[in-house]
C-alpha cells in the first residue's frame, strides 16, 4: 500500500507543515479539508528536504491566491529501470494534487522522454485505471494528441477550471501508460483554502 508520508501546504508560513490523510472517492461526501492559512498572493512551494526514499519537489506548483490560480510545471521523465515514466518525478499516485473548487489550474507540460510519446489528461477515478485516455473530466483538461501522444521533446499548455469537487486521475492517455503506473492524483476539494501538493510514501 502506499502510505501518505507528508504533505506540503503552500502557506504565509514558510515553515508550515501539516499532515493531511484523505480517502474518498469521487460521489462520496467531501472529506473535511486542511486548516490552512490564507497564502501571499503569489507564492511557489519550497522544495523538502528528503525523507527516507521520499524526495518531494513542491516548487512546481505555484499558487495565486488572489486570482485563485494553481500553476504546475509537468515535466515527463524515463528513467532507466523505472516500470513507468514518471510525472515530477513520480508515479501510481505517489503525488496528489489538491486544489479548492472552482479554482483555475495551468499547467506547463513538457516530455524529457527521448523514447516514447506521451500525454496528460483529467479523467473521473474509477474502480480501474483506464488502459488508454479518454473524455475529460473538465473542458480543456487535456494535452494534445491524448492517445498518440507528444513526441519526445514536444511541450503543451492548458487552462482549466476545477468546477466539480471530486477525485480524479492526471494520467497519460496512450495506451498502456496509464496502467504502467504514468499517473498522479488530483483531489478538487471544496473545503481547502488554497492548493497544495500531498507526498505519499513509497513502497520499497
Amino acid at each position: 500500500m502506499i502510505q501518505l508520508s507528508h504533505s506540503f501546504h503552500i502557506t504565509a508560513s514558510t515553515t508550515a507543515l501539516s499532515l493531511v490523510v484523505a480517502c474518498s472517492g469521487r460521489g462520496q461526501a467531501a472529506a473535511s479539508g486542511p486548516v490552512v492559512a490564507d497564502p501571499p498572493a503569489t507564492v511557489a512551494a519550497t522544495p523538502a528536504a528528503e525523507t527516507g526514499d521520499n524526495v518531494a519537489s513542491p516548487s512546481w506548483l505555484t499558487v495565486d491566491s488572489v486570482a485563485e490560480v494553481a500553476t504546475l510545471t509537468l515535466e515527463i521523465t524515463a528513467p532507466p529501470g523505472a516500470p513507468s515514466a514518471l510525472i515530477n518525478g513520480y508515479r501510481a499516485g505517489e503525488a496528489r494534487i489538491v486544489v479548492p473548487l472552482g479554482w483555475t489550474v495551468k499547467w506547463d507540460y513538457r516530455s524529457a522522454d527521448s523514447a516514447a510519446p506521451h500525454s496528460l489528461v483529467v479523467m473521473v477515478q474509477r474502480e480501474k485505471i483506464p488502459l488508454e485516455g479518454g473524455r475529460a473530466a473538465f473542458s480543456n483538461a487535456m494535452t494534445r494528441m491524448v492517445l498518440e501522444g507528444l513526441r519526445p521533446g514536444q511541450s503543451d499548455q492548458s487552462t482549466f477550471v476545477a468546477d466539480e469537487a471530486g477525485w480524479y486521475w492526471m494520467l497519460c492517455g496512450v495506451p498502456g501508460h496509464a496502467i504502467s503506473g504514468e499517473w498522479l492524483e488530483l483531489r478538487v476539494d471544496p473545503d481547502a483554502k488554497t492548493a497544495f501538493v500531498e507526498i505519499k510514501k513509497r513502497e520499497r
